[in-house]
């Protein structure tokens, strides 16, 4: 068997796209007999607390699905201060670092980035002529916290560009959730092997059910992260009530002043329905007609999980994000789409799309297409041939 180490900064118990994303991977080349070691810290994300299960470890081995698992210490915090955010991320490379010093590391590793600087101390400590480094890059950062305001241009975003074209630079490969990921990567370096790595999700998906639904209206719903960035609120303000219902799931930062707009507009058809898990989700999410995915701003390089998710599931969608996401939406006919940030022209839209269209014949139509086209088992079978 063959020993490939995965370098994580999220791993489960902890949820999201990331943690689900490299829980495949490590599962999935565990299956095609590779030997998984992953490094990760104890879980913490997003709460910024280690988990009460973990709390005053230093450390904690495990063998899970027959893959090791180390948890490493991190001063774990979700905290908006930039200073204490770098600390906790200082923190976790020298966990890594020390873990080098005292073991074997395999001659194959993956390594998640963002963060640039954990991806940054993996690929400066273990960067050899004999061993194999793969970065996957899920977010192009410093170009997304720039996009979202987190970041500024100046020394400091020249520093973490640096470090950015370093990580790219000594990578013998480079995954990326995206084509513009890789395009991005290769008008930088335009030499370097690339791979198109998809978050494909990998679950059974649930029987589709009949809807009942008397009041004539279309049950939208969204599920998952209530940030700024999904811009949710938003939604809730702008949208047209006159032919949906509106259904929404999950927990964010702008959680309370989702949950204070329905108190104040009981006339509105906005119901919240809380946080779930992932497995009940999908058992909820099949109750509805359609979904939608929005992002408030467009970001370069992202294309969101959910869009395949929901395809597995056969849930016809409303993309409302801009981006390579469109293009996927309308190259697998998966739904609609609304100019990002257009709310009119979301209302006009949602006003075109009828009933008699959203039928169990549309969902399984979809469903297939995420089987033939969104294929987990299929892509893992392409990437080991790079590997």
């Amino acid at each position: 068997m063959k020993d490939v180490l995965i370098i994580t900064s999220y791993f489960p118990p902890e949820f999201g796209a990331a943690s689900n994303r490299i829980f495949h991977l490590s599962e999935g080349l565990q299956k095609r007999h590779y030997n998984v070691l992953v490094l990760t810290p104890l879980p913490n994300y997003p709460t910024g607390k280690i988990f009460e299960a973990y709390k005053g470890k230093f450390k904690q081995t495990s063998t899970e699905n027959n893959i090791k698992i180390h948890r490493l210490w991190i001063y774990a915090s979700n905290s908006k201060n930039k200073f204490l955010r770098l600390i906790a991320m200082l923190s976790y490379s020298f966990s890594l670092v020390w873990f080098f010093m005292w073991h074997k590391i395999p001659k194959t590793v993956i390594i998640q980035s963002p963060p640039l600087l954990v991806a940054f101390t993996s690929i400066l400590f273990l960067r050899l002529k004999t061993r194999k480094l793969i970065l996957n890059v899920s977010d192009l950062w410093p170009i997304v916290g720039l996009e979202l305001g987190a970041l500024k241009k100046g020394i400091s975003y020249s520093f973490l560009e640096k470090i950015e074209r370093f990580n790219y630079k000594y990578a013998d490969l480079v995954l990326g959730q995206s084509e513009e990921i890789l395009t991005h990567v290769n008008s930088l370096f335009p030499n370097k092997n690339s791979f198109l790595y998809r978050n494909y999700p990998e679950f059974n998906p649930p029987e589709f059910i009949e809807k009942n639904n008397f009041n004539g209206k279309v049950k939208l719903v969204y599920a998952g992260l209530l940030g700024v960035a999904q811009g949710i609120y938003n939604l809730c303000e702008q949208l047209d009530y006159s032919k949906i219902e509106f259904h929404i799931y999950g927990a964010g930062s702008e959680q309370s002043k989702i949950q204070l707009f329905i108190e104040k507009h009981p006339e509105l058809p906005i119901f919240y329905h809380g946080e779930v898990s992932r497995k009940t989700i999908h058992k909820e999410l099949i109750k509805y007609e359609i979904t939608i995915i929005p992002l408030l701003n467009r970001i370069y390089g992202s294309v969101p999980s959910k869009i395949f998710e929901y395809a597995k599931l056969g849930l016809p969608m409303i993309y409302f994000g801009g981006g390579e996401g469109e293009k996927i939406i309308k190259n697998h006919k998966l739904g609609w789409i609304a100019n990002a940030g257009d709310y009119n022209n979301l209302n006009g839209v949602i006003s075109t799309i009828e009933k008699s269209n959203l039928s169990i014949e549309f969902n399984k139509k979809i469903r297939q297409t995420a089987d033939e086209e969104f294929n987990l088992n299929k892509q893992l079978d392409e990437l080991i041939k790079h590997i």
